[in-house]
C-alpha cells in the first residue's frame, strides 16, 4: 500500500537547539512517505550554520527576517505544495514526536476526506504523562477566549499549530494562514474558523503523542507575548465574533483586570500596545 507523501514543516527562530533535538526525534519515525523542511525564520543565533554543519543534507529554506509564525509556516508550505506534498504536517520547533505520531495522523485524515486538519495529543515536555493539549480547544467568542482541550472532544473549534496534518485540497481552497493579520498566535485559530466556514472538518488523532514546550520562543509571562496576543486576539474578534465591538471590548477589559490584579504594569502595558496597535 503507498503511503500519502508528507511535507513536515519544522520553524526555526532563534532556538537551533530545541530544533535539533526536534529533527532528530523526527528522524526516527515509523512513517514511510516523508521529508522534513527546515525554516530559518531570519535567526540571529547562528542557527542556519548550526543547521548546516550538523544537518548538511537536510532541506533548509531562510526567509532572511522574521516573518511571525504564520509567515515563517507559509514559506514552508508554499514549498511543500510545489514539491508535490498530498498532506504538510506542521510541528514545533520545540517539540519531540513519538516514532508513531505521523502515522497515527495520516491514518486519522485517510479515514475521512472532509477532514482539513488533525492534531495530536501534546504532553508537557517536562512532566511526559500531562496532557498540555488533546488537539485543539475552543474559542469564546464573546469574551475573546481560547481554551484548550484536555480530554476527547468532537466539536473542536481550531487545531493547534504546534501539531498540525493538514490536507493538500483543504488548503488549495482555504488558503494559508492569513500572515498579513496575524504575526503571532491566533493564526491556527483563524485558519480552523476559515476551514470549518467552507464546510471541512477538524479531528484529532489519540494516538498521535508530542512533547511540547510551552512558549519557548518568548518565555511565559514576556510582555512581547501579551502585546502579540492581544493584537491577534482582536484582529480575529474583528473577522469572527458575532458583534466584535462587544467582544473587543469584554476581552479588553479580562485582560487588563488580571494584569492588574497580579501587579504587572509592564505586562498591562504590553496588553495597550497591542490593542493600539491592532
Amino acid at each position: 500500500m503507498t503511503c500519502a507523501r508528507v511535507a513536515i514543516v519544522v520553524l526555526n527562530w532563534n532556538g537551533w537547539q530545541d530544533t535539533l533535538a526536534c529533527v532528530a526525534s523526527l528522524q526516527s519515525l515509523d512513517y514511510a512517505n516523508f521529508h522534513i523542511v527546515l525554516v530559518d525564520n531570519g535567526s540571529t543565533d547562528g542557527s542556519e550554520e548550526q543547521f548546516r554543519h550538523v544537518l548538511p543534507k537536510l532541506e533548509l529554506l531562510q526567509t532572511g527576517t522574521n516573518l511571525g509564525f504564520g509567515g515563517g509556516c507559509n514559506v514552508g508550505m508554499r514549498h511543500a505544495l510545489a514539491g508535490g506534498a498530498e498532506y504538510i504536517w506542521l510541528i514545533n520547533s520545540d517539540a519531540t514526536v513519538d516514532p508513531g505520531a505521523l502515522s497515527a495522523l495520516v491514518r486519522v485524515a485517510e479515514q475521512n476526506s472532509s477532514l482539513a486538519a488533525v492534531g495530536s495529543v501534546l504532553f508537557d515536555a517536562d512532566g511526559k504523562t500531562q496532557v498540555q493539549l488533546w488537539g485543539g480547544g475552543h474559542v469564546g467568542l464573546w469574551l475573546g477566549r481560547s481554551v484548550h482541550c484536555l480530554s476527547p472532544d468532537a466539536t473542536l473549534d481550531f487545531v493547534s499549530g504546534a501539531s498540525m496534518l493538514l490536507r493538500r485540497a483543504a488548503l488549495e481552497r482555504v488558503g494559508l494562514f492569513d500572515d498579513a493579520s496575524f504575526f503571532m498566535y491566533w493564526e491556527d485559530t483563524d485558519l480552523g474558523f476559515r476551514l470549518r466556514k467552507a464546510g471541512w472538518k477538524l479531528a484529532v488523532a489519540a494516538d498521535s503523542k508530542v512533547w511540547h514546550k510551552q512558549s519557548a520562543s518568548l518565555g511565559l509571562g514576556n510582555p512581547l507575548l501579551d502585546e502579540y496576543a492581544t493584537r491577534s486576539c482582536v484582529r480575529f474578534l474583528r473577522r469572527h465574533a458575532p458583534l466584535p465591538f462587544v467582544s473587543v471590548g469584554l476581552m479588553l477589559l479580562r485582560m487588563v483586570a488580571k494584569r492588574i490584579l497580579i501587579g504587572r504594569l509592564d505586562r498591562l502595558r504590553a496588553v495597550l500596545r497591542g490593542y493600539r496597535s491592532a
